[in-house]
């Protein structure tokens, strides 16, 4: 493919790379990282974004939604003992990881950019970090994960949940796509790229969940 030139700013968020074009004109793909990237231009303003967070119906008792983020919170509860360190990081409107993991005496800190902006919670290191459903919406994943990497102590580990894309998948028919403020979506080669790049001893992928170690 022809990559569009750098003025339309079509260079990849996370590795810097001119993206080339890969589905219409709402995404671009990056031949280094793998990573599928929406142009500056279609990237939801931070009013917009929050306001589409805040339609979230994310009640913390529901037990559908803590079964949803259970690939996450199960992993952490057979990995940590009760003195460990955690940051949920992107908790959202229903901190639902916080709550589970704290109803079974464990001691997590939340952060979240538009509803819980703690900045000091940012300026200490932790054992664990849950990052659910957060990752396709870093406008800036390299500055991201470099920071993510660093708020961890050595050996931490950083539990991701994402969908990952794959040639298997009908792109333009995939709901994951159509959420706007999915403006980034990961490759496995992706994750593995980033484990690389910033400095993480180890990656690995087990269906929509991504562990970092540190």
């Amino acid at each position: 493919m022809t990559s569009l030139p750098p003025s339309l700013g079509t260079t990849c968020p996370l590795c810097s790379t001119q993206g080339e074009p890969f589905s219409g004109d709402a995404f671009l793909s990056c031949p280094t990282c793998g990573g599928i990237f929406r142009p500056p231009e279609g990237r939801p303003l931070p009013k917009d974004e929050k306001a589409r967070y805040e339609e979230h119906n994310n009640d913390v008792n529901d037990e559908g939604y803590r079964q949803f983020v259970k690939p996450i919170t199960s992993r952490i509860l057979s990995t940590y003992e009760h003195g460990a360190k955690g940051l949920d990081f992107g908790s959202g409107t229903g901190p639902v990881i916080s709550v589970v993991l704290e109803e079974a005496g464990y001691d997590i800190t939340q952060y979240d950019p538009f509803f819980r902006d703690d900045r000091a919670a940012l300026d200490r290191q932790y054992d664990y970090i849950a990052c659910c459903e957060v990752v396709e919406h870093f406008h800036d994943p390299a500055s991201e994960f470099a920071h993510l990497h660093d708020l961890l102590l050595p050996g931490g580990r950083l539990y991701i949940m994402t969908y990952l894309y794959d040639e298997s998948i009908d792109f333009q028919g995939w709901h994951y796509q159509r959420d706007s403020t999915h403006v980034f979506i990961f490759r496995e080669t992706t994750m593995e790229w980033v484990a690389a790049e910033f400095g993480f001893s180890s990656v690995s992928v087990d269906g929509r969940v991504v562990v970092l170690r540190r």
